[in-house]
C-alpha cells in the first residue's frame, strides 16, 4: 500500500490511563489482529503521576470496518486498562470559530493558512466585539458577526457569543487576540476547546500590557504562549510556547513588533496540534505529541 502523507485518511487513537504493563502490547495487538497499518505512534509515561499517554494513527483503508465499528471493538480493550480514550477520523474537518477584537495579525495569519490549505478546518464564522475587520473577513467568504460589548455590563455580550458559538456547532474556539476575559460559565461549557494566544511567556507577565511589563523588567527574551482558557486568567494548560531574543537596544514598540511574529507562529502550531488531536490534557498540564 503506497502511503500519501497528505491525503491518506487515518483514524487517530488517543489514550490516557493509569500506567501499567501491557498497554502498548494490547493496543498494537488489537490493531494487528485486523491488519491495521500504524502510520504514526507516540507514547509517554509520567512517573510522577503514574499516568500513561498514547497517540496512534492507523490508516483507515487498512481496516475492514469504519470508525463506529472500530470504537465498538476497541471498547473492551479500553475498559480493561481504565482508559480515557477517543478515536477520530482525520477526514472529518473540525469546525473552528475565530474570535478577534481590533488587531488583525493573528487572525490574518490563520486565514492565510486556512485558505492555503495548511489548516484542515472549517471556519463557520468570525466573532468580534468591534466592526473594524468585517471587510477583511468577508473578503475570505467567511461570515463576520459583530457582537458589541458594554463595558459596564458584559453579560449580554457573552450570552450572544455563546449563542453564536452554539449555532456554529463549534468544535473549537480560537481567541485570535480577542481582548476580553472569557467568563467561567463559557469555559465550563467548552473545556479544553477554547484556545488563546497570550503575548507573554507564561506564567510571567499575565494580564494586560505584558510587553510593557517585560520592557520595565529589562528581559532578554520575550515570548508568546498558546494555552487553553480556564476560569483562571492566563492560567490554563499550555499547548505551545516560543521566544524571541531582545536586548537593551529594543524599545517597547520593538518588542510589540517582534512579539507579533512569535504570536502568529505559536498560535498556528498550537491550533494545528489541537485539531490533529495531538494534545492530551491532565490536570493543568499537557502532553503534546508534536
Amino acid at each position: 500500500m503506497a502511503l500519501d502523507p497528505q491525503n491518506t485518511q487515518r483514524y487517530r487513537i488517543t489514550i490516557s490511563c493509569p500506567d501499567k504493563v501491557g498497554i502498548v502490547a494490547a493496543v498494537t495487538q488489537f490493531i494487528s489482529e485486523y491488519n491495521g497499518w500504524i502510520s504514526e505512534a507516540h507514547q509517554f509515561a509520567d512517573a510522577e503521576s503514574c499516568s500513561f499517554f498514547m497517540r496512534y494513527e492507523v490508516v483507515a483503508d487498512s481496516l475492514p470496518f469504519g470508525l463506529e465499528e472500530l470504537k465498538e471493538k476497541f471498547a473492551p480493550v479500553a475498559d480493561k486498562f481504565q482508559m480515557n480514550w477517543n478515536i477520530t477520523d482525520s477526514a472529518a474537518r473540525k469546525r473552528v470559530v475565530l474570535m478577534v477584537s481590533k488587531e488583525a495579525h493573528a487572525l490574518s495569519d490563520l486565514l492565510y493558512r486556512w485558505s492555503a490549505g495548511e489548516l484542515n478546518i472549517d471556519i463557520p464564522c468570525v466573532i468580534s466585539n468591534h466592526d473594524k475587520l468585517r471587510s477583511y473577513v468577508e473578503w475570505h467568504g467567511i461570515p463576520f458577526i459583530h457582537v458589541p460589548v458594554d463595558m459596564s455590563n458584559k453579560e449580554p455580550h457573552f450570552q450572544a457569543v455563546r449563542e453564536q458559538i452554539a449555532a456554529a456547532d463549534a468544535d473549537a474556539i480560537v481567541l485570535a487576540k480577542y481582548m476580553q476575559i472569557i467568563p467561567e460559565e463559557l469555559c465550563e461549557v467548552y473545556p479544553n476547546k477554547i484556545i488563546n494566544i497570550h503575548h507573554s511567556f507564561l506564567p510571567s507577565f499575565i494580564g494586560a500590557r505584558p510587553y510593557h511589563q517585560a520592557a520595565e523588567r529589562g528581559v532578554k527574551q520575550i515570548g508568546a504562549t498558546c494555552h487553553y482558557v480556564t476560569s483562571e486568567l492566563d492560567g490554563g494548560p499550555i499547548i505551545e510556547q516560543d521566544v524571541q531574543r531582545v536586548t537593551h537596544h529594543n524599545s517597547t514598540q520593538d518588542m510589540v513588533r517582534l512579539g507579533k511574529d512569535v504570536e502568529k507562529a505559536v498560535l498556528a502550531r498550537g491550533l494545528r496540534y489541537h485539531i490533529e488531536d495531538r494534545v492530551l490534557v491532565y490536570g493543568n498540564k499537557t502532553v503534546v505529541f508534536a
